[in-house]
């Protein structure tokens, strides 16, 4: 098949997925064409049977901010017409599945769209009534939508009030590439001998609760010789260097701020820390997970989908910071249960989420649309 893709380049769970889906799409014989604005972060090196068309908008004085939307919109029916595209699957509602629908109206040939809802899209966007209606629209006329939990898609229904059959297909790992023992020779870089290793990974947003993930680390560390890494910036990153001051325990937090690839540092830790107030799915909790790295989670949105509390992870009430710490502690210092989390955790990963699975679904679905 002829598969456009439409995603964010920049760091974060949709743009991750969707570059992913489409190597594994090109691996399997299909023919790819990334649809973008800039080259996806997790593309890396040629991969055969995989394109990439970037726009190319000019600036016009009466407009305020250069037409992006629209120039993907012709962009992604120009590449439909040229290179016959039997679908383009939009990774996220606004701007893509908007897009999409605006390129199929343009096209030529009968081009099916498929939307992926990723997160905010629906729990952040929806919630700006400006967006909401041409939200709708692009979710409505997609000829298909996934969601990447049922916690997701219960709250798309909710948001937009719409019955239109939304698909769950989970976000998934790469086991080969997640796996236990690979960063090694990066624990030994960052951490001191004897020290256990918590980790955090995300785009520094209020919903991550930031603060929460230093104040168990502050707890932890009363009791256990213990460093934390920070992976990932954004608005709440001056807010948790100033927190990790005031605590006094700079010596002991890695900022180690943006980074495209994240196996080896997820494979370094002991624990990883996510106690999200909305998750639609906690993508980092699984490649956790894959590496054999027990998950301590709240219990929001879709991380219950994906960490099984009290054998993958532990899971508590957004805010229970007592309980997360003590979660910590316990896996910490039982060596026995530790080892049974971290067993169980990589299993749950290859039986529930491999890769090779739900690119199967995906293919099924786009083989459904096109009538093949």
């Amino acid at each position: 098949m002829r598969i456009g893709i439409s995603c964010y380049p920049t760091i974060g769970g949709s743009g991750a997925v969707a570059t992913e889906l489409g190597k594994a799409l090109a691996r399997r014989g299909h023919e790819v064409h990334f649809i973008v604005t800039d080259v996806p972060f997790r593309l890396g090196t040629f991969v055969e049977h995989v394109y990439i068309h970037e726009i190319d908008t000019a600036s016009y004085p009466v407009l305020r901010t250069p037409p992006y939307d629209f120039s993907l919109a012709a962009l992604m029916a120009k590449v439909a017409n040229e290179y016959q595209l039997d679908v383009i699957h939009a990774h996220y509602a606004l701007p893509f599945a908007v897009c999409g629908f605006l390129a199929r109206e343009m096209a030529k040939r009968d081009v099916k769209i498929v939307t992926t809802l990723h997160g905010t899209d629906v729990t952040v966007l929806a919630q700006d009534t400006s967006l909401k209606e041409i939200m709708k629209l692009g979710i409505e006329r997609s000829d298909a939508v996934t969601a990447v939990s049922h916690s997701l898609i219960k709250q798309t229904r909710e948001a937009f009030e719409t019955g239109k059959d939304i698909e769950c297909i989970y976000n998934f790992i790469d086991t080969d590439v997640f796996r236990p023992q690979v960063g090694q020779k990066v624990r030994s870089s960052l951490v001191n001998p004897g020290e256990r290793v918590l980790l955090h990974v995300s785009n520094f947003r209020k919903v991550k609760r930031i603060p929460d993930v230093i104040d168990i680390f502050a707890r932890v560390r009363q009791t256990v010789k213990a460093r934390l890494l920070l992976v990932g910036e954004g608005p709440e990153y001056s807010a948790a260097r100033q927190q990790v001051r005031d605590l006094d325990i700079v010596p002991y937090v890695e900022f180690l701020g943006k980074q495209d690839e994240v196996a080896t540092l997820v494979a370094a830790a002991d624990v990883l820390l996510l106690p999200s107030s909305k998750e639609s799915f906690g993508l980092v909790a699984l490649e956790a997970m894959a590496c054999g790295i027990p998950v301590i989670g709240s219990t929001a949105g879709g991380i219950p989908e994906v960490v099984v509390d009290g054998k993958t992870g532990f899971l508590s009430q957004v805010g229970d910071v007592d309980k997360m710490s003590e979660d910590t502690l316990r896996l910490l210092q039982n060596d026995e249960l530790y080892e049974s989390f971290s067993q169980g955790a990589r299993r749950h990963a290859q039986a529930h989420f491999h890769i090779q699975d739900k690119v199967d679904e995906y293919e099924a679905l786009y083989r459904r649309v096109c009538g093949i």
